[in-house]
C-alpha cells in the first residue's frame, strides 16, 4: 500500500472537488463485485433516494473468487453469501427494496467477458439519467473492465461518472493517473457516516480473516480509506462529438427541448450576448447550432447578413420560419466544423450553447476555421451554459478555455454568472 488516508483527505482539500448532485432521477449503478458500491458509493445511494430518485444496482460477479484458493464448493458457497451480504448492507442503507440484477460473470476474470458484459449492460442502462461504474483507472482488472463496459453501454443521453476503490490505498493522491481535473465529491453526514458503516459492516466475509488464516480481503487499513465521510467520484465525458441523431430524437415533433421560446434562461442570455457585443453594427454574422432560430433573430437585428446554420433539419426549417421575412438571413442545414457554417469574410462568429458538444479535436478545428474566416477585427463570441451536458465532451470552462488559451484571439468581454459563461473574442 502507498497511501494513507491522511493524504488522500489532505488532496481533497486542495483540490476541493464540487459537489456531486443527488438530484439524478434514475441512477444505474453498476458494481463488479458485491460491495463495490457500498464501500464507494453508500452515502450518495442514500442522498439520491432521499431526494426522491431510484437506485438500481447492477452486479457483474458474485465475488466467489475472493479467496482464490477455495476449492469449486466453496467458491459457489462464497457467491450465494457474498449476494445475500449485499441485500443486507442495502436494509442498513435504508435502500431494502432496491432492484439488484446479477449477472453472475466470473469472478476475477471479467477481462475475458467485457464484451459480453457490454451487452448485458446495455438493456439494463437504457432508461438510467445517470450511469455510475468503477474507475477504469482502479488497479484491480475486474474494476478496469466493467468500467469501460459501462462506458460502451450507457446511452447517450445519461450522464456518466466512475467511482474507484483500490485507487485509494493503492495509489498516490499525485498520481498522475488520477483526474482530478473531473473530480466531484459527496459528503456524508453524521446519520449517513453511521449507515454507511454499518453496511459495510454486513460483508462479514470480506472482513473476517480468510479462510486459510490469512488477513482480511478488507482489513483496516483499507476500510479506514471508506470512513471519512467523504466519497470521490470522477465525470466520464464522452470522447466524441455529440451525434447527430441525438439531436434529431431531441427536436422531433415540432419540440423545443431546451425551452430556448419562452424559459428566462434563454431571454436574458440573448439579451446579455446582444449587450456584449463591443459594435452597434455587424456586415456579416455567422451562427453555427442556431437551434430554433431565437438568437438568430436578435443578430438579424445588429448585422446586415446572417448565415445561421444546424445540422438538425427540424431546427433548420424551425429558424427558417422563425427568421421568415428578415432581410439578409440565410439558414443552412451543415455542422461544425464545415467550413460553410462560417463563411470567408464573417466579421462576427457566435457560438452559443454548440461548441461544448464537440471533441476537444473538432473544437481545435472550429478555431482554425475561425481564424481563418474572420476578417481582422472581427469578433467571436462564446457562450455556454456552465453545468455539463450529458452528451458533451467538455463542459462550458473547459471549451472555452481552448479559444481563450489561443494567440490568434483577444479576450475583451469576460461575463461569468451562476447559469452560464460568456467571452467575446477578438482576432487582432
Amino acid at each position: 500500500m502507498t497511501a494513507t488516508v491522511p493524504g488522500w483527505v489532505e488532496a481533497l482539500a486542495t483540490h476541493s472537488p464540487p459537489a456531486m448532485d443527488p438530484v439524478v432521477g434514475h441512477l444505474v449503478v453498476v458494481a463488479a463485485h458485491p460491495d463495490d458500491e457500498t464501500l464507494a458509493a453508500a452515502g450518495f445511494l442514500r442522498a439520491v433516494h432521499a431526494a426522491g430518485g431510484t437506485v438500481e444496482l447492477v452486479v457483474a460477479t458474485d465475488g466467489e473468487a475472493a479467496f482464490p484458493d477455495a476449492p469449486p464448493a466453496d467458491r459457489a458457497a462464497l457467491g450465494r453469501t457474498r449476494r445475500a451480504e449485499l441485500h443486507a448492507a442495502l436494509e442498513a442503507l435504508g435502500l431494502p427494496g432496491t432492484r439488484v440484477t446479477w449477472l453472475g460473470l466470473p469472478d476475477s476474470g471479467l477481462a475475458h467477458h467485457e464484451d459480453e458484459l457490454t451487452g448485458a449492460l446495455a438493456p439494463l442502462l437504457r432508461s438510467a439519467d445517470v450511469c455510475l461504474a468503477p474507475w477504469t483507472g482502479d488497479p484491480h482488472p475486474d474494476h478496469a473492465t466493467a468500467g469501460r463496459a459501462a462506458e460502451r453501454a450507457a446511452p447517450v443521453r445519461a450522464h456518466r461518472f466512475a467511482y474507484p476503490i483500490w485507487m485509494w490505498p493503492w495509489l498516490r493522491p499525485d498520481d498522475p493517473a488520477v483526474p482530478w481535473a473531473t473530480a466531484c465529491e459527496h459528503r456524508l453526514d453524521e446519520a449517513a457516516r453511521h449507515a454507511k458503516a454499518a453496511a459495510i459492516g454486513r460483508f462479514v466475509s470480506q472482513l473476517a480473516p480468510a479462510p486459510d488464516g490469512g488477513p482480511p480481503i478488507l482489513p483496516p487499513e483499507v476500510l479506514a480509506h471508506f470512513g471519512t465521510g467523504r466519497e470521490l467520484f470522477f465525470r466520464v465525458p464522452r470522447p466524441d462529438s455529440a451525434p447527430a441523431a441525438r439531436f434529431a430524437d431531441l427536436y422531433a415533433d415540432g419540440a423545443d427541448p431546451w425551452d430556448t421560446r419562452t424559459s428566462w434562461y434563454e431571454e436574458r442570455k440573448r439579451a446579455v450576448v446582444a449587450a456584449c457585443l463591443p459594435r452597434r453594427h455587424y456586415a456579416h454574422a455567422a451562427e453555427p447550432g442556431c437551434g430554433l432560430g431565437g438568437l438568430t433573430r436578435v443578430l438579424a437585428g445588429r448585422c446586415t447578413a446572417v448565415t445561421a446554420s444546424d445540422y438538425t433539419p427540424a431546427a433548420v426549417a424551425a429558424t427558417r420560419e422563425t427568421t421568415a421575412g428578415l432581410p439578409g438571413v440565410t439558414v443552412l442545414e451543415a455542422a461544425l466544423p464545415d467550413p460553410h457554417t462560417v463563411p470567408t469574410g464573417v466579421d462576427l462568429v457566435v457560438l452559443s450553447e454548440v461548441l461544448y458538444y464537440l471533441s476537444p479535436a473538432a473544437v481545435d478545428a472550429v478555431a482554425d476555421r475561425v481564424a481563418q474566416a474572420l476578417v481582422p477585427g472581427g469578433d467571436v463570441v462564446l457562450a455556454h451554459w456552465r453545468g455539463w451536458p450529458a452528451e458533451a465532451p467538455q463542459d462550458a470552462a473547459a471549451t472555452h478555455r481552448r479559444l481563450l488559451d489561443d494567440p490568434r484571439f483577444v479576450r475583451l468581454v469576460e461575463h461569468v454568472d451562476e447559469e452560464f459563461l460568456l467571452h467575446v473574442l477578438r482576432r487582432p
